[in-house]
């Protein structure tokens, strides 16, 4: 049994609920308002570069105001 999940795998979950861009947008904009550490985490944990990451919480950051 594998113990560890992947950015493709998390958002094919994701989409299987019925989560669009849009809404996972929201999710990870809310997910950096309220802990952006623990966002940041996350984002390490699925194996997202530093590079990637750093874009994506200041897309997310931007996108909040």
């Amino acid at each position: 049994m594998k113990n560890h999940v992947n950015v493709d795998e998390w958002v094919a979950m994701f989409e299987e609920i019925g989560l669009d861009e849009a809404k996972r947008m929201r999710w990870h904009k809310l997910f950096e308002a309220r802990h952006p550490e623990a966002h940041q985490g996350f984002m390490e944990w699925l194996g997202i570069s530093p590079e990637d990451m750093a874009r994506y919480r200041a897309q997310c950051r931007a996108e909040s105001q």
